[in-house]
């Protein structure tokens, strides 16, 4: 017989079938005993009744822990439970020889313990104590009646019927635990290829296009770092890391707070201006609010990571016509249940369709380092472009706190702010691929 133990994923689902199984045998002991009360001048023998309901109460109120949960109802307690309900049933003509009582002695007790059964070992094992309870019944009885065989079918199907949700529940949370799992590793896996695209990628890339310039043994260095490049960003891509590298880093992609999402609305607040403002220098100007724009810690950094990855696109792709560096402009705006951060640049745009190509390829600066950032604290980004006339970049992050349920779509809707803005660019630029 399966067994369970505290820590599973069935105990969840389980814990309030064995509460009710606690009841039930409490309140079927006592009806037990009412009915024998109520038939006692019936019964030939009535001493043998009397005997056999002192052991099924005391036997019923010394177990009611033992029902409590899977973990203390040992098969080998099932199995006692089980021989108590057989016996007062095969007993029952003892006590009334006449047979002029027609419930067994334990009456619907013993539906109890073969439920006891069918949810600690599942439908199977529930069939087979509901056969031997009615086995035992159909022996009591002397031949198979319809009224035999009407308990005994009811038993059986309600048996075999909750064994049969119980092992479905169970398969249903290990499928859950195991996706929750999926989820934290490809979490972690997106958190890994955002820092590898922002750091080794970026300095491959480097030693390529550097390489390539100087000639010689540099150019040759400068290949293998390409070829190295492109086997990496295969690597992030797609799904050629062994199985299971990132299963010890879960735990941190759902609780730790590392990648600025789930944990940072608990961490302590940083002014997201300053780390924006670092970015600002020869070609970059950035623009923001004269007080701080507090954030929590980790998505301030999310955040500053992601709009350092909107300028290094902007510094490798972004070419005015002169052949000289596109310029680029940082705006940090404040609005009731968001923080709203732009990257615009007046280089040549994005053709249509690009940025999908870009992602097939594996060049994953929008899709993991700006986007990917986004989406894990619960933000968005969009590009805006039009060739010839710049891009630019919005990125959305909400801030919690009073109102953020119903703010956001007010904020967003017809006549606000920022679709206001959004409208007057669109105006002027075009559709946006």
């Amino acid at each position: 017989m399966p067994t369970s133990t505290p820590g599973t994923t069935g105990r969840a689902v389980e814990a309030p079938m064995w509460q009710a199984l606690t009841g039930y045998r409490v309140l079927t002991s006592c009806y037990a005993v009412l009915l024998f009360w109520l038939g006692y001048e019936d019964y030939g023998r009535p001493l043998v009744g009397v005997c056999y309901l002192s052991v099924l109460v005391v036997w019923t109120l010394l177990t009611l822990r033992r029902v409590s949960s899977a973990a203390r109802c040992t098969p080998s307690f099932l199995a006692v439970d089980l021989t108590v309900a057989v016996v007062g049933i095969l007993i029952s003509p003892l006590a009334d020889s006449r047979d002029a009582v027609d419930p067994t002695l334990p009456s619907v007790w013993v539906a109890g313990a073969v439920l006891a059964v069918a949810i600690k070992g599942g439908w199977r094992w529930a069939g087979c104590a509901s056969v031997l309870v009615g086995v035992a019944n159909v022996v009591e009885d002397g031949h198979l009646s319809g009224n035999t065989l009407h308990n005994a079918l009811l038993v059986c199907v309600a048996s075999v019927g909750i064994g049969y949700v119980v092992e479905l529940a169970r398969a249903s949370e290990r499928t859950l635990a195991r996706a929750l799992r999926i989820e934290a590793a490809t979490r972690e896996r997106e958190r890994l290829a955002r820092d590898i695209h922002d750091s080794v990628l970026q300095v491959l890339a480097m030693v390529q296009r550097r390489g390539a310039a100087i000639g010689g043994e540099a150019a040759e260095l400068g290949r293998l770092a390409g070829e190295q490049e492109r086997a990496l960003r295969a690597l992030v891509a797609g799904d050629g890391r062994p199985a299971g590298t990132l299963t010890a880093a879960a735990p941190s992609a759902l609780g730790d707070g590392g990648d600025g999402g789930d944990g940072g609305e608990t961490a302590p607040e940083a002014d997201l201006g300053p780390l924006l403002a670092a970015h600002g220098g020869v070609g970059v100007t950035y623009a923001g609010p004269s007080g701080p724009v507090l954030l929590p810690g980790p998505a301030a950094r999310e955040v500053a990571a992601a709009v350092g990855a909107a300028l290094d696109n902007v510094r490798r792709h972004a070419t005015r016509p002169d052949g000289r560096p596109a310029g680029a402009w940082i705006l940090l705006e404040e609005a009731p249940d968001a923080v709203l951060v732009t990257v615009r640049d007046d280089g040549p745009g994005i053709p249509a369709g690009r940025l999908a190509e870009a992602e097939a390829e594996g060049r994953l600066g929008a899709s993991l380092s700006i986007r990917g950032r986004l989406a894990g604290l619960g933000g968005s980004a969009e590009w805006l472009s039009v060739p010839g006339e710049g891009t630019e970049v919005e990125l959305r992050v909400p801030r919690p706190g009073p109102g953020d349920h119903g703010s956001r779509g007010r904020h967003d809707g017809p006549g606000s702010v920022r679709e206001t803005r959004r409208r007057g660019r669109r105006g002027a630029r075009g559709a946006a691929p």
